[in-house]
């Protein structure tokens, strides 16, 4: 009897075992997945203080809650339109003032070829080769013709940042930075040629620093990798978008050489209304610029918002005091150059300094571009129409550099040894000491070396081979109707 007992004690624990074995598997031998545990009231809300503080994604959640952000998603994408409204209709207005009638639809022509072309070229591999990973100085094809580029955040840039929207938004800069560089080549250049410039310009220039800066890989990314040679900061472009495209501007317009009866004839700004009021549009965009460079509506975007405002502000005054001062009077165009200087010299700076340390940041953008633009540009002797060199390439620099002087970890815990990368780089411990602007000297030698080396070979092989200039009766008659076949105004 026990014998018999025992036996049947066994069969039954078996019995119910293999229930149980077929109860959990079943789910999966059916094709449906078992049902994950509830995460925990603390899971749940570590994972809230997370997207309120823009933090990293709670494990274990996370999985359960896949998609973005609500709010930061929705910042990013005014965001990104704010830094489209900065070309279209910004920057094309502000420079489509300062030229002649004659050049005026040619200057609004280049902004929106170029922003066709560099969306193209984005689509195609200029997003992955900036943002996926690679090598310290170019990304890889992870993410080529956008593949895998979906609503699901990429958790290497914003944890609450849709994927499709993070490539949007950094678009708007690749947009932007090679456009700057028309002002200083205004109203001499074929429409084609700048576009075949452009397209060579991107390749070597904006994807390999774009990266090499904002890159999870990059070589001068400071704050978001570990392993990067140079602890340098640039928030949202000094290096990657201003002194690049300015150092480039200068170099151009030496290569394309001086308008006719530059210095010999009057070649005053034809609207000075219609650039006060691109001014005024860039200024407003700006803010998409810098405070959406914090990829969240967090107390980082907020000072970012803070010190632009500031310096942009600082900077216009200042400029419009030492014109008055130097010549007795302030001018709209002078006011309208300190806010831009301002807000050039304030974007590598505008998430990792206070309200001071902006508040200095304008007095030397309104300072030292306004001697370059009002002094030594006449001294040297170049045509850079609409100063590009002496506000985007002088100003970015000044910013590069002075953001290494200024940062301060007190509003920006990225710069602490909180952020893992900085803390593994050395950045918190040059930024908590001091140091830091060593490594924005390099960074800054970088991006010179390589937009110059760059700018040259482009230029003078274009100039050889497709020519850069129109003819002398066609510069003389205005690249409006002579290469666009219309007119700015029919009066």
């Amino acid at each position: 009897m026990t014998t018999r007992h025992t036996r049947t004690h066994w069969l039954r624990v078996t019995f119910a075992a293999l229930v149980l074995t077929f109860l959990a598997c079943a789910p999966g031998m059916l094709g449906a997945e078992a049902k994950p545990a509830d995460p925990s009231l603390e899971q749940r809300v570590a994972d809230l203080e997370a997207y309120v503080n823009n933090g990293a994604r709670t494990p274990d959640v996370a999985s359960r809650v896949a998609g973005p952000g609500p709010g930061h998603n929705a910042w990013m994408m005014t965001s990104a339109a704010l830094v489209l409204f900065m070309t279209l209709p910004g920057l094309a207005l502000f420079y489509g003032g300062l030229v002649r009638r004659k050049n005026v639809l040619s200057v609004l022509g280049q902004c929106l070829g170029i922003t066709g072309l560099v969306t193209i070229l984005w689509w195609m591999v200029g997003y992955s080769l900036v943002f996926a990973p690679g090598t310290p100085y170019l990304g890889g094809l992870k993410y080529a013709f956008l593949r895998g580029v979906t609503s699901a955040p990429n958790l290497d840039y914003g944890p609450w940042v849709s994927h499709n929207v993070f490539a949007m938004y950094q678009l708007m800069f690749a947009i932007i930075t090679p456009a700057l560089i028309v002002g200083a080549i205004a109203e001499r250049v074929k429409f084609t040629a700048i576009l075949v410039f452009v397209a060579a310009w991107m390749f070597l220039v904006y994807f390999p620093l774009a990266h090499m800066v904002w890159g999870v890989d990059g070589l001068l990314n400071g704050t978001g990798n570990a392993d990067a040679r140079v602890s340098a900061l640039d928030f949202a472009g000094g290096t990657v978008v201003h002194m690049s495209s300015g150092w480039s501007a200068l170099i151009l317009c030496m290569i394309v050489g001086p308008r006719i009866g530059f210095n010999r004839e009057m070649m005053l700004p034809h609207s000075t209304v219609l650039c006060m009021v691109g001014t005024g549009m860039l200024w407003v965009g700006w803010y998409g610029f810098n405070a959406g460079s914090a990829l969240a509506a967090d107390t980082i975007a907020a000072n970012a918002f803070t010190t632009t405002t500031l310096a942009t502000a600082v900077g216009s005054f200042t400029w419009g005091a030492l014109e008055y001062i130097v010549k007795k009077h302030a001018s709209i165009l002078g006011f309208c150059s300190g806010a831009v200087a301002g807000l050039v010299v304030i974007t590598p700076a505008t998430g990792f300094v206070d309200p001071s340390g902006a508040v200095i940041i304008g007095l030397f953008a309104g300072t030292v571009p306004f001697l370059f633009c009002v002094k030594l540009k006449a001294v040297f002797g170049f045509d850079d129409a609409l100063d590009t060199f002496g506000v985007h390439a002088v100003g970015g620099t000044i910013g590069a550099f002075l953001t290494g002087i200024l940062a301060t970890a007190a509003v920006n815990p990225n710069l602490t040894a909180v952020n893992p990368a900085a803390k593994a780089n050395g950045l918190a411990e040059l930024v908590a000491k001091g140091g830091l602007w060593k490594e924005q000297l390099i960074a800054m030698g970088i991006t010179l070396v390589l937009a110059v080396a760059a700018t040259t070979l482009i230029g003078f092989a274009l100039k050889a081979t497709m020519g850069l200039r129109p003819t002398t009766e066609v510069e003389r008659q205005g690249l409006d109707i002579t290469e666009h076949q219309e007119e700015g105004y029919n009066l």
